[in-house]
């Protein structure tokens, strides 16, 4: 660390002093310092004062950056967090910056979450939990060894639960809790994370939710979760429920990466267009020509003309044929999922970038 410091120093004093935030908070960490002691670190290395609040039980502390305690825990009105705060695990810790965010205020803020969650045990308790979930979410591992792994992260048999799927660099705005862990997938590594059935939409971007189990097909949640996510290529877009695509899903899951399908191969030249996209997309979510060409921001017979030749290039008629249209749309879907690239780590953010380009980045990925 102290190599890296030195090397970044005359080239960028932002990263230097974010790496030594880290530094600060790794020592704390190792010297299982104290909640108040988290928070005069985070608050001298802010300039301000910080905060954090419990809600079982409760408790909130507010100390300032000369590690001044403000509040007692409990006395009080607990202080309501402003935007420079977060919550994980129903703990929340802020920072009472007035004026512009510094520079350093959000790797402040997530390592001093990240530390308060380790001394209040959550961290240690997951570390425990992480290879009964890599069993739970496995096809291959028999169903008794499942239910146990479940049982062993407590997890309730007879009830529905979800996975959510997202990559490692993922933006959570706020993380629930569930047992979590990073599971290996013919795609990568996914961040893999169950929450109850109720749950049909996260604060993740990007992020796929999978359809609704119980534990003994828990692993199929995660397989379409993965496909969810996967399929959250296009602009705007942050998170995808699953159930969106009903048993197409499914089939979608089950697809073997390296299935011959000539409608998927010939549908290659037709998203080569410019219009390709959007028009395809426009086609097998309307219901008509003249509603496709709203979809797609086109007068109808510009709409006409692409689908004659995506008619033309396909070799079937993709629209007013029923069976034709079911075949545009899996080629559609199998489409952008091969041509998917949610999973790609996105480029770093040029120096001075603002956080709001920065989740633009995140989001176009």
């Amino acid at each position: 660390m102290q190599e890296l410091l030195g090397r970044l120093s005359a080239l960028d004093p932002e990263a230097t002093v974010g790496l030594r935030v880290i530094a600060c908070f790794d020592e704390l960490v190792i010297g299982n310092v104290n909640t108040r002691g988290l928070l005069s670190a985070a608050a001298s290395l802010a300039g301000c004062n910080a905060g954090f609040r419990q809600d079982v039980p409760h408790r909130s502390l507010r100390v300032t950056p000369r590690g001044e305690l403000l509040r007692e825990s409990g006395a009080g009105p607990s202080p309501e967090p402003g935007p420079a705060s977060a919550k994980l695990d129903g703990i929340t810790v802020w920072i009472e910056r007035t004026g512009p965010a510094h520079a350093n205020d959000d790797i402040i803020l997530e390592r001093l979450a990240l530390a308060v969650r380790i001394r209040h045990g959550s961290g240690r308790r997951d570390l425990e939990n992480r290879r009964e979930l890599g069993l739970l979410l496995d096809g291959t591992v028999p169903a008794e060894d499942r239910r146990t792994a479940a049982c062993r992260i407590h997890l309730t048999p007879g009830r529905a639960y979800r996975v959510v799927a997202a990559p490692l660099f993922a933006v959570w705005d706020e993380h629930p809790s569930g047992p979590e862990d990073v599971v290996a997938t013919p795609h990568g590594l996914i961040h893999a994370l169950v929450l109850p059935a109720e749950h049909e939409s996260v604060s993740a971007r990007p992020a796929g939710i999978g359809v609704a189990t119980e534990l003994e097909q828990l692993h199929r949640s995660f397989v379409t979760a993965v496909v969810a996510l996967r399929l959250c290529d296009q602009p705007g877009t942050t998170s995808v429920l699953a159930d969106t695509y009903g048993g197409l899903v499914g089939l979608l899951a089950d697809m073997p990466t390296d299935a011959d399908l000539p409608d998927v191969d010939t549908l290659g030249s037709v998203m080569a267009h410019a219009w390709g996209p959007a028009t395809v997309d426009a086609l097998v979510r309307a219901g008509s020509v003249r509603h496709a060409s709203r979809i797609a921001g086109v007068h109808h017979s510009t709409l006409q003309a692409r689908l004659d030749a995506i008619g033309e290039a396909m070799g079937f008629e993709p629209f007013d044929d029923g069976i034709g249209r079911s075949r545009l749309g899996i080629a559609y879907l199998v489409w952008r999922l091969r041509n998917s690239r949610v999973l790609d780590l996105p480029a770093p953010a040029a120096s001075g970038a603002s956080e709001a380009d920065r989740d633009r980045s995140a989001e176009r990925s």
